[in-house]
């Protein structure tokens, strides 16, 4: 499992705010082939993040997915809300 948040968002009322959770987690899911798919992506990519020499090309393309994935994502949780520079979707995988 795992938790999406939207962060730095403090004016947005809470039931607007979980839409905007549950339109991006939807399309990570998508996009990523389910929960499974989605956790293996983010381990990739955090991983990537800290290491991106040591990581073999399986991991990279994982990564790679991740972010175009997030990107879409953002795209899909913030697209009935106003514009804003700073917030920002915060994805947590429970251990």
């Amino acid at each position: 499992m795992y938790t999406v948040t939207l962060q730095d968002y403090p004016q947005l009322p809470e039931e607007l705010r979980l839409q905007a959770e549950r339109r991006y987690a939807r399309t990570l899911e998508k996009a990523l082939g389910g929960i499974e798919g989605l956790a293996a992506a983010y381990k990739a990519w955090s991983w990537a993040e800290e290491s991106a020499d040591d990581i073999s090309e399986e991991e990279r393309s994982l990564a790679l997915r991740w972010q175009r994935a997030a990107v879409k994502a953002a795209q899909e949780g913030f697209s009935a809300l106003g514009e804003t520079d700073s917030a920002y979707f915060e994805v947590r995988l429970e251990r």
